[in-house]
C-alpha cells in the first residue's frame, strides 16, 4: 500500500523516475478499485437498488477522474526510469504501440543516474554484482 500512497503523494510530479514495483503496485490497486466499484455497481442494480447503483457509478467516474494524472504521471516517471522520454506514452495511440510499452514497464531502468534523476534504487553507475557458487 505504500507504493500505491507514495504515486498519490507524487500527484502531478512527471520529473524524475519510478520503480517497477512503484508502477505495477500502482496498477495493481487501481485496477482491483476498479472491479470492486464495478461489481457494487453492478450487485446494486441487480438487488433493484438504482439510487445505490447510480451512487456507485459517480464514485467510480470521480475515481477514475482523479486518478489519470497520478496514473500518466507514474507512467512518465517509468519511462525515465528507463531512459525514455515521457513522449513515449503517445506510442499507445498506433497499433500495438501498447505492446511496445508494455515490455518498457517490464524493463529494469538504467543503473545510475540518467538524465531524468537518480537510480531510485540507489545503485551505483557500473556496480557489478558477483555470486558465488
Amino acid at each position: 500500500m505504500e507504493w500505491y500512497r507514495m504515486v498519490w503523494q507524487k500527484y502531478a510530479q512527471f520529473d524524475g523516475r519510478s520503480r517497477r514495483k512503484e508502477y505495477w503496485m500502482f496498477a495493481l490497486v487501481n485496477l482491483l478499485l476498479s472491479i470492486a466499484l464495478c461489481a457494487c455497481i453492478l450487485v446494486s442494480f441487480a438487488g433493484r437498488s438504482a439510487a445505490l447503483g447510480i451512487a456507485f457509478a459517480i464514485l467510480a467516474g470521480l475515481y477514475g477522474l482523479a486518478a489519470i494524472i497520478p496514473g500518466i504521471a507514474v507512467t512518465v516517471r517509468r519511462l525515465h526510469d528507463i531512459g525514455r522520454s515521457g513522449w513515449w506514452l503517445l506510442i499507445a495511440l498506433v497499433p500495438f504501440g501498447g505492446i511496445v510499452l508494455l515490455v518498457f514497464y517490464c524493463l529494469d531502468g538504467t543503473p545510475g543516474p540518467n538524465e531524468y534523476g537518480p537510480d531510485p534504487k540507489g545503485r551505483a553507475y557500473g556496480a557489478q554484482v558477483f555470486t558465488i557458487g
